[in-house]
């Protein structure tokens, strides 16, 4: 697995800010008071860009963050989300609110659900319930004339002739991109990879209900590896330099979990009992849910990547094939 790269902890800034060089900043969002669980990245480039910005409880800490980087209300120009799950964008309303000089970037199949945020928390609440509050909190309306929504490829200019080229890369969500720095070649990765325990270099998949789909995820792994890269920037959490072993780690973490869950089901164990079987089967695995590691850590990682959900969108899209054939 990738190593954390070289970086130093920015003494006197809030929100666990990071110097990742190249005038990138990991920004611990602290979602739901968890450390280095979610991360926003600012570019401080001419036109300073935030990538991610967390939950909606999570604005203050980012306006918090990038004032101690000297980026103040008026000088953010642009805000760019990898995808809409609340997580990543839950933030982007209260953002866009502190921020009144930034434009909101994301990929046109949910820029709708920003400027109109009912039926995402509405579907949110369902899956949620009381919990949706205390991790998530409430994702508000971004004005419609703030959103640049982008397609299978675009390109955010971030000045001085540097800038950031968007690719769709679906298979966890449809609105989903990854984002490649044209200067530090950093790819900003989101969900489409996984999920990044740096302490441990720890590498799960994120495949939640409804959108994830094998052959998709794989194919935007590819995409991934063919940009490039010199780092990979995990939302969850945090930078890896091994570019080809993490992403060859990726794909076949995505493909042991689904052939787990095909086997899960073919016992035809209910939801539960299945995750159940699939989490214990993948344990040794990772060594942050080993005998013996953390338990505080694991509990976290476990609630915060789920088992359940990961189950729930391999299931769902097993039962989608099944339909084809029939």
């Amino acid at each position: 697995m990738g190593r954390v790269s070289t970086a130093a902890e920015i003494p006197g800034t809030p929100g666990g800010v990071v110097d990742l060089g190249h005038d990138v900043y990991q920004i611990d969002t602290l979602m739901a008071g968890y450390e280095r669980i979610t991360a926003g990245y600012l570019i401080r480039a001419d036109r300073p860009c935030l990538v991610e910005t967390g939950t909606a409880p999570s604005a203050p800490v980012i306006r918090d963050a990038l004032a101690g980087l000297g980026v103040g209300p008026a000088d953010l120009a642009t805000v760019v989300v990898t995808h809409i799950h609340l997580d990543h964008a839950g933030g982007a309303g209260d953002i866009a609110r502190m921020f009144p000089a930034a434009q909101v970037v994301v990929h046109e199949r949910g820029a709708r659900h920003l400027a109109d945020p009912s039926r995402l928390m509405a579907s949110a609440r369902m899956v949620y319930g009381d919990e949706l509050d205390r991790l998530f909190g409430t994702l508000a309306p971004t004005p419609a004339e703030r959103i640049t929504a982008v397609g299978q490829t675009a390109a955010i200019d971030l000045g001085g002739g540097r800038r950031l080229d968007s690719h769709h890369t679906p298979g966890h969500a449809r609105h989903h991109v990854g984002l490649i720095d044209s200067v530090s070649g950093d790819l900003y990765v989101g969900d489409a990879a996984g999920v990044y325990i740096p302490d441990t270099g720890d590498l799960r998949p994120a495949t939640p209900p409804p959108d994830f789909d094998l052959a998709t995820a794989l194919a935007s792994l590819r995409t991934f590896a063919a940009l490039r890269p010199t780092r990979l920037l995990f939302s969850h959490y945090g930078p890896a330099e091994a570019v080809p072993q993490t992403l060859d780690r990726a794909a076949e973490e995505i493909k042991v979990w689904v052939e787990e869950t095909r086997r899960a089901r073919g016992q035809g164990m209910d939801l539960d009992h299945a995750a159940a079987m699939v989490a214990e089967r993948t344990r040794a695995r990772y060594a942050v849910l080993r005998d013996g590691a953390d338990p505080e850590r694991a509990a976290t990682y476990d609630r915060t990547n789920s088992a359940v959900a990961n189950v729930a969108g391999i299931t769902h899209w097993l039962n989608l094939q099944d339909l084809k054939k029939s």
